[in-house]
């Protein structure tokens, strides 16, 4: 298999071992990226906060139904949402489960807080979504569903590569809109690169909207 997971002294890494030069990757919640993020990232000024309504919505309670590596779960929590995070694959849930256990065994009171508000499902959405009862449903539904593959940079990042070889590709990001509309008591976004189509036909109720990504949102639907 040329993707292996690799547990380190320090964690859980997934390697190519066909080219060993790509580096890990791995989920960490408590240096890097995700540390700058929390302390500089601009709070509840961010595009994602704005979107997802937390100007309106005091500790939302939010399903993550693609979580990938939980960047915005974590950003998320780190603003006081209530975040649940769904992954089906079964590789990217023991990244994700390896890196909330790390930080959640953090010196950080803060970020031990922040963790403690993270949930890890290894559920597809579809599944987890269509068994939901009314008692448990979320005042948003958040998708970020797999970015049509650059043909001409299709290296341009291993996390990126790693998802389209590994993961695949999500055929069916689109019939699952509809069931999020059904399952939220308020509203779904869906980020999106700036320049790609909506994911269904559907128009979105508004859009947020950054340089290169944007985040349209779609209210809540009874039918």
């Amino acid at each position: 298999m040329r993707y292996q997971l690799v547990q380190t002294p320090e964690r859980l890494e997934l390697h190519d071992t066909l080219d060993p030069k790509m580096g890990a990757v791995y989920v960490d919640f408590v240096d890097g990226k995700a540390r700058h993020r929390r302390q500089f990232g601009g709070g509840k000024g961010q595009d994602i906060a704005k979107a997802i309504g937390l100007h309106k919505f005091k500790n939302p309670r939010v399903i993550d139904a693609t979580a990938g590596l939980g960047r915005e779960s974590f950003v998320l929590a780190s603003l006081g949402c209530h975040v649940t995070l769904l992954e089906r694959s079964p590789i990217v849930h023991a990244l994700l489960a390896d890196g909330l256990q790390r930080a959640a065994h953090s010196s950080e009171p803060e970020l031990q807080a922040i963790i403690a508000r993270m949930q890890l499902q290894h559920i597809s959405a579809h599944d987890w979504l269509s068994q939901l009862m009314p008692a448990h449903y979320p005042d948003v539904i958040y998708l970020d569903p797999m970015f049509p593959e650059r043909q001409k940079s299709a290296l341009v990042q291993k996390e990126m590569r790693f998802f389209h070889e590994v993961v695949g590709d999500d055929p069916d990001s689109a019939s699952l809109l509809p069931l999020a509309q059904t399952r939220c008591l308020q509203r779904v976004v869906v980020k999106r690169p700036q320049s790609a189509p909506h994911l269904t036909a559907s128009k979105p109720a508004f859009i947020i909207a950054g340089k290169a990504i944007r985040y349209d949102v779609y209210l809540k639907s009874t039918t």
